[in-house]
């Protein structure tokens, strides 16, 4: 087993995971501490060491706000179980999980983006363990990255200083991992050449950021995005400019009190921190104009997003639309803007004339669901070959709370982690997961999902997406491929947004 490891920067020991055959490395350092005149910057190299760095433990987790336990919040009991986890500014480390014998296997690569809205997470929480995808024959990275205002800010200031990047931090920090893997995961038994990058939630939107690179081309040959694929459709597309995120910047630090970046930069990370929870910022991906050239809408449209194989999909409870309209006149006139000439079509469609409460839930749909379509539809319209793979999740989900399969409840599954979730899961849901691990490890693999279930049988079929048999893996009680259907109301939406 490969137990100590040469990088680029120096020695590092792993430890055997709960399955000695399994050698997990973590917290390797990736780029230097983003701390004082780092800061909002662009990851840098990261020292060399001496000797062998131990990396049997994970790296704290990026400066943010972590809830604390609270029963009433799903999300709380489910996975921020540790209110006392490590944190620290310097926080670009990343984690390897391996099952080579040697340096010469060449391995399939899976480099994973934990999600949480790019305000929260990290990749330490116990549904990302990856022991379970590298028994199946695959190198797991996972990857810490920057968050929230430490993250993603903009400032005139920060423009000025670097403007090759000005903004995007965290996805820069992701791409630094990335291309640490590049360089160095042949060391691990990896291949540098079969490496595709997977993310849930904001993990997801940000493979989709990574694919809306043209930096990316040759370093990425496959991408998963689980749930994280959001378009607005009862809400007028908006291509925030780094002029908008900027003026964003200054007013946070007016309301920080200082008067330029010097100033802030020498503030405590804990203060702002605190103070950007009372601001209630929420930062986020920056149309930069050098990382993201334009938004990733606007590369579906357009035809430049990276071509690879790849797979999206959803979970049946998660992330619905509804029209925000006040009163029957605001309904129409949101009809009139985001349909045009075919207004009067949407508001039959959902029977406006049967009043305003009643319009607005005959007008609620999956909002990822059909975003997957609209994103599937634009690809092929764009002449893009790669195959493209659509799944949704929906099995019963037990607990107290009986709460359906809710955003994020699938994580439990494709890592194959359900042992480690407080939920009196069962063997149906052991047995799903097991399938739903071997076809992402196969997708991994490949860039096809198919292959063989533990015992050797077929798995079932999963044939590629196409315009004429839009085919779809249901997850739910047992994999089962269907045509995904559309209503005509969903079909209204996903043609407004590939206009």
């Amino acid at each position: 087993m490969l137990r100590t490891v040469k990088t680029e920067t120096g020695l590092v020991r792993g430890t055997p995971a709960a399955d000695p055959r399994i050698t997990a490395f973590k917290g390797i350092p990736f780029a230097a501490p983003p701390v004082g005149n780092l800061r909002w910057k662009a990851p840098q190299p990261v020292a060399s060491w001496e000797g062998v760095k131990d990396c049997i433990e994970f790296a704290p987790i990026s400066v943010q706000n972590i809830p604390g336990l609270n029963k009433d919040d799903i999300y709380t009991r489910e996975w921020n179980v540790d209110p006392e986890i490590p944190m620290n500014e310097d926080c670009l480390y990343l984690n390897v999980w391996t099952p080579a014998k040697s340096v010469d296997e060449k391995l399939p690569v899976y480099v994973w983006y934990f999600g949480g809205g790019l305000q929260v997470g990290n990749p330490a929480e116990m549904e990302f363990d990856g022991e379970r995808l590298a028994r199946r024959g695959i190198v797991v990275v996972s990857v810490n990255y920057r968050v929230n205002v430490f993250g993603f800010l903009a400032h005139p200031e920060l423009t000025a200083e670097a403007p090759e990047a000005p903004a995007n931090f965290g996805h820069l920090d992701q791409q630094a991992g990335l291309l640490w893997t590049k360089r160095n995961i042949a060391a691990f038994g990896g291949d540098p050449d079969r490496i595709t990058i997977g993310g849930q939630s904001a993990g997801g939107m940000s493979v989709l950021a990574q694919l809306n690179c043209p930096a990316n081309e040759g370093s990425i040959q496959g991408a998963i995005v689980e749930s994280g694929i959001f378009m607005g459709f009862y809400q007028p597309r908006v291509l925030e400019t780094l002029a908008d995120a900027e003026k964003r910047g200054e007013d946070f630090f007016a309301f920080l009190g200082v008067k330029n970046l010097e100033e802030a930069r020498a503030l405590s990370a804990e203060y702002i921190r605190d103070k950007n929870n009372e601001y209630q910022g929420r930062w986020g991906t920056v149309t930069d104009g050098v990382f993201q050239p334009t938004n990733y809408m606007e590369s579906l449209h357009s035809g430049k997003l990276l071509d690879v194989p790849l797979m999206m999909g959803y979970t049946d409870d998660e992330f619905f639309a509804v029209p925000e309209a006040e009163s029957e006149e605001s309904l129409r006139e949101l009809a009139q803007r985001q349909f045009g000439e075919r207004a009067e079509e949407f508001l039959s469609l959902i029977k406006a004339e049967e009043g305003l409460e009643a319009a607005k839930e005959n007008a609620r749909v999956s909002t990822i669901k059909n975003a997957v379509h609209a994103a599937f539809r634009m690809m092929e319209k764009n002449g893009m070959t790669s195959p493209r793979y659509f799944y949704a999740f929906g099995p019963e989900i037990p607990g107290w709370d009986h709460p359906g399969a809710f955003h994020s409840s699938d994580l439990w599954f494709f890592f194959e982690t359900l042992a480690k979730c407080w939920r009196p899961f069962t063997g149906k849901h052991y047995d799903l997961a097991r399938q739903m691990c071997n076809y992402w490890v196969n997708f991994v693999k490949t860039g096809n999902p198919n292959g063989e279930d533990a015992d050797g049988s077929s798995m079932e079929a999963w044939a590629p997406y196409q315009l004429e048999e839009p085919i779809c893996m249901g997850f739910r009680d047992m994999p089962k491929a269907e045509v995904s259907e559309t209503s005509p109301l969903e079909e209204l939406l996903i043609e407004s947004q590939m206009k």
